[in-house]
């Protein structure tokens, strides 16, 4: 039966693309909202199918998600031969968001040559106008930080900005892009923190910024750097490893792409937020110390649905507290404060793994909004943590009703490879649900996959 079954799963595949399977978990529907994974791709659900992928590198440091694509960025993986130079060119690994098949490879060049520079992608991001960009890590001895923007039909590179240190050469490893990087729909700001590999860490912010149609200047009042003047803790006096920045969406249109007040999230502290005059605004001083990262990770972003404000942040590291590489989804106080700060979900509920990935520290999400089936609103998010894995989960209201759908296994109001994933848990794991039993034989099987499968592919 068992290997039957694996014969009918990989044949489901080929046929579906799929990539991944589901995380098997079931999360509660809290406050008239629910999620449900779509798919994940990790060392602890998927095993050697990830850890023989292109993204199983500690060179696959972060990831981001545009239009459906979900966008894995390495340094220094395909070698290239030019004339007399080997160049370990840096490539961009795409899946897609919808049911995690892994789509063409974007080799990235930069004057029509292999792009190689040292972790020359050890960040990706998305500005606010769906354009990716990457950007090298840089040294002590390196006095500018370039950002390009990535043409995703050719991987091609257009430098955008060198990002000026001024006089305070320091490590920078993970940036933040808010607006328009083209500068013809907004303005723009690009961030960045100063790292160190100890404590107590430097406490250097670099920032630029352009007006809609201007040109780039330093981000602090004419500025490239400027130093924080207090922090959280008030014992801190820098950031160390790895520091995470994520500027937030103002509340107007004027100020909606301004980035004046962002979270710096460090391996010692939980996200705290600071205003673009160096001082902290909020930390997780009031917060109930069970909502407390538990093993020093960095990573956070903020979303909204149904007119509430939502903080997800990285809780657990690869040590965690038995699991590892999770997240927390929180409503936000009145306000969008931290103080009030309401647990709804843990993401995934288990792991997406647990190996040491050699202090990267950074974990990444990104968030994209759309509309279900019925046209309500529902959000999209990607978590990745790199060197253990990534998962897409679907956030919507819960209208209480049944979808009506004939093979909505996993309850999302569409019927997809997700289905099929979430079919293929529960075979594996001995389990029975009325949704999955699909062809309504009282039982769940491999038929109930080929009635699945007939359904999607009508």
């Amino acid at each position: 039966m068992k290997k039957t079954l694996l014969l009918f799963i990989a044949m489901a595949a080929t046929v579906l693309g799929a990539a991944a399977v589901t995380d098997g978990q079931k999360y509660d529907v809290i406050n008239g909202l629910k999620i449900t994974n779509q798919w994940i791709f990790d060392r602890f659900h998927t095993g050697s199918a990830y850890s023989g992928s292109d993204i199983d590198s500690q060179r696959a440091r972060t990831a981001t998600m545009d239009q459906g694509v979900v966008y894995v960025a390495r340094s220094e993986e395909k070698l290239v031969i030019e004339g007399t130079d080997s160049i370990m060119q840096s490539v961009i690994h795409r899946y897609s968001a919808v049911d995690g098949h892994q789509l063409e490879d974007l080799p990235l060049t930069l004057d029509g040559a292999p792009y190689g520079r040292f972790l020359g992608v050890a960040s990706i991001g998305k500005d606010s106008f769906h354009h990716i960009w990457v950007a090298p890590m840089t040294s002590t001895a390196q006095q500018y930080i370039p950002v390009y923007m990535v043409n995703t039909e050719t991987g091609e590179l257009t430098l955008i900005v060198e990002m000026d240190k001024g006089e305070a050469l320091q490590r920078t490893d993970y940036l933040d892009v808010i607006g328009d990087l083209t500068l013809e729909q907004a303005e723009c700001n690009i961030m960045t923190v100063s790292g160190a590999t100890a404590d107590p860490g430097f406490p250097t912010l670099y920032r630029m910024h352009a007006d809609q149609g201007g040109d780039w200047e330093g981000g602090f009042e004419g500025d490239p750097y400027m130093d924080i003047l207090n922090f959280y803790p008030e014992t801190k006096t820098g950031f160390s490893l790895a520091p995470v920045i994520k500027m937030i969406e103002g509340v107007d249109e004027e100020s909606r792409y301004s980035g004046e007040m962002f979270y710096i999230d460090c391996f010692d502290t939980a996200p705290v937020i600071y205003d673009v005059w160096g001082s902290v605004v909020e930390s997780f001083e009031m917060v109930d110390h069970d909502l407390w990262p538990k093993s020093a990770p960095n990573g956070c972003i903020e979303f909204s649905i149904d007119g509430r404000n939502f903080l997800v942040y990285a809780i657990a590291d690869m040590h965690g507290t038995g699991n590892g590489c999770q997240a927390n989804i929180c409503e936000l106080g009145e306000g969008q404060s931290l103080n009030g700060l309401t647990k709804y979900w843990q993401i995934p509920a288990d792991s997406l793994g647990n190996l040491n990935d050699s202090g990267l520290r950074v974990h990444c999400f990104a968030v994209e909004y759309g509309t279900d089936s019925k046209g309500n609103e529902e959000v999209t998010l990607l978590t990745f943590k790199a060197y253990n894995g990534m998962a897409v989960y679907k956030i919507t209201l819960d209208d209480g009703e049944d979808p009506g759908l004939p093979g909505d296994v996993n309850n999302d109001g569409s019927v997809n490879i997700s289905d099929v994933n979430a079919v293929i848990d529960l075979i594996l794991g001995g389990r029975y649900s009325e949704r999955a039993d699909v062809n309504g034989d009282s039982s769940v099987n491999i038929s109930d996959i080929n009635a699945l499968i007939a359904i999607i592919l009508k």
